[in-house]
């Protein structure tokens, strides 16, 4: 039995289909004041699938206002991440406090034994998940789903997108009312190459991006599939009518960096609303490698501030 494929420290798919994933450190779900401000609470939302997720709720003494809700989709190349990953829950868990907002944070099932676009559909279950839960599940008693924005982080970023196109196309009919999108370094890529990419600079992130892929994409697709190459979407002008408002938040050292501010292009070219901001001297997902940094505190508050401007 040999390795076919492997990212040092997190997967190793083996020559038997066996994956082994080594997971860093985790945080379990609390739902005893965590003396930073929140809770958290562990829900199910499909056990047959399965899919889970995380809630985090600001503890709020006194008040009994509706809260806007952040649905959360970690990255991980759609290979390997969780909710339960100490920085993810850190980061989550200050934002709801700082933002005053009700996280979700969604485990979706993980390629290579679950390949795109599983991890759209499973993303999108959530979705009707929070809008069927919401009247009964304690935790979102004040959730206000007619203010529900969708963000995550590389492989998140590109799943909040995927997520967005299809409740516009489906014309969903569920009660969670999607005002923005908060794409975090979103990974995006094509079969050709970028200006960057061409150069020969950061071959190793080429390498490491072209491994993901191929562990998620759909057997016998290449990356102009339409969920790695938004180009490639087919979505009506009326459809890009209906598309929310969308702020990319890209990274100075990030490789990904190109790919982010080719999408944020993209989306002007459509007339969506769409706003860039650039952290210039961090690298890529910094905020769950450092959840407790200015940078990151200056992201919470960049995020605070486009979620309560609706």
């Amino acid at each position: 039995m040999s390795i076919i494929a492997e990212v040092p420290g997190f997967l190793q798919v083996l020559s038997n289909g066996l994956v082994k994933r080594l997971e860093p450190e985790i945080s379990p779900a609390s739902d005893e004041s965590s003396g930073h401000g929140y809770k958290s609470k562990d829900v199910m939302i499909d056990s047959k699938k399965p899919i889970s997720g995380r809630v985090f709720l600001p503890e709020t003494p006194g008040s009994s206002s509706r809260l806007p809700v952040l649905v959360y989709f970690h990255g991980g190349g759609f290979c390997i991440g969780s909710t339960t990953w100490l920085g993810y829950h850190t980061f989550l868990g200050d934002l709801a406090v700082a933002s005053q907002i009700i996280v979700l944070s969604v485990d979706y099932r993980l390629a290579p034994e679950n390949r795109l676009p599983i991890a759209y559909d499973d993303c999108y279950s959530s979705l009707e998940w929070l809008s069927e839960q919401a009247s009964s599940e304690p935790w979102l008693q004040r959730a206000d789903i007619s203010r529900v924005f969708l963000s995550g982080d590389s492989a998140g970023g590109n799943i909040v997108h995927n997520v967005a196109v299809k409740v516009i196309q489906a014309r969903a009919q569920f009660h969670v009312k999607i005002r923005g999108l908060l794409l975090i370094h979103p990974y995006f890529g094509s079969e050709e190459r970028t200006e960057k990419e061409k150069a020969g600079k950061g071959t190793g992130e080429v390498a490491m991006n072209d491994l993901f892929w191929n562990l998620s994409l759909p057997e016998g697709s290449n990356r102009d599939y339409s969920g790695c190459n938004f180009e490639m979407a087919a979505i009506s002008r009326a459809e890009w009518g209906r598309f929310p408002a969308v702020v990319v938040y890209v990274a100075g050292f990030d490789f990904l960096k190109e790919r982010g501010l080719m999408y944020a292009g993209f989306l002007e070219k459509k007339m969506v609303e769409v706003k860039l901001v650039e952290a210039e001297d961090q690298s890529h997902v910094y905020h769950v490698y450092h959840p407790k940094s200015e940078a990151t505190n200056l992201l919470q508050k960049q995020m605070t501030e486009f979620i309560h401007s609706f």
